[in-house]
């Protein structure tokens, strides 16, 4: 079991308390969760901070997932924070979560198994993936998760592990979920406009004018990887932009933000 290592930090760690921060993220934003439909996700871009600074953010791609049909299992990729060695490394111990353990997706697992090293340990400090999964159990209570960490970020790498994540999904109704927070301490203005231009390059599926517009500006942007790959990896036809936002609305500096954006990919 891989136990958590954000839990009273970034969210509650007990049951009760952290449903009811969910779904207070889902009233202050988009609203709760309505029926679901037959219509189909193929990824999404969510945000990792703290429940308190990007929740509601978050709660934005959470709704529309709730309320689209579910995948066999959610390939679920995270930037790699710690400096593990791995250009990407999966875990196949199941996450423990406020909700109980998160289901690994064993056939998926084994198939990547032979091109992605399964390390459980790379994954024991890493928040990137394990804040995510409240949100998700929460929706998806039968949720089965392939974590994947991103260490190696190049196009090149993220077009090796689509192209990796397609091979072993062949014939399966999966969903990725792409892990980022947006620009990292800086003022809001320029955070404002940098994230912007970001995400109009993720609406308009544009791999390479995202790389551009990171290497040009140097963002801090820490899971454009993640992104990318999901973009290689389902091939999208539409990308909306559900949420864009930074620390500040939660009432912290504003000369020092971190931003946040969500999106759907179908």
């Amino acid at each position: 079991m891989r136990m958590p290592a954000a839990a009273n930090r970034f969210y509650s760690a007990d049951e009760e308390e952290v449903r009811s921060d969910i779904e207070a993220c889902f009233r202050a934003g988009p609203g709760m969760p309505g029926p679901r439909s037959d219509r189909r996700l193929k990824a999404a871009v969510v945000p990792h901070a703290g429940y308190i600074f990007s929740g509601t953010c978050a709660a934005y791609v959470y709704k529309e997932m709730a309320e689209s049909r579910r995948p066999e299992a959610y390939i679920v990729i995270g930037p790699d924070h710690y400096g593990n060695g791995y250009a990407a490394s999966m875990c196949s111990d199941e996450y423990w979560t406020p909700f109980g353990p998160c289901e690994t997706a064993w056939e998926v697992v084994s198939a990547l198994s032979r091109e992605i090293p399964d390390v459980p340990d790379a994954h024991r400090r890493e928040h990137s993936i394990e804040v995510e999964l409240p949100f998700l159990k929460y929706i998806d209570p039968d949720a089965r998760i392939v974590p994947i960490i991103m260490g190696d970020q190049r196009p090149k790498a993220a077009e090796k592990l689509a192209s990796q994540i397609r091979a072993a999904t062949e014939g399966m109704d999966v969903m990725v979920i792409a892990s980022s927070d947006l620009v990292h301490y800086v003022p809001k203005p320029y955070a404002d406009r940098m994230d912007s231009m970001f995400l109009d390059r993720v609406s308009a599926r544009d791999i390479d004018g995202m790389y551009s517009l990171v290497r040009s500006e140097r963002l801090t942007v820490c899971g454009y990887g993640p992104i990318a790959t999901a973009m290689e990896a389902t091939s999208p036809e539409h990308v909306d932009i559900l949420c864009q936002t930074d620390s500040s609305a939660a009432g912290y500096d504003s000369e020092s933000v971190v931003g946040y954006g969500s999106a759907i990919m179908y």
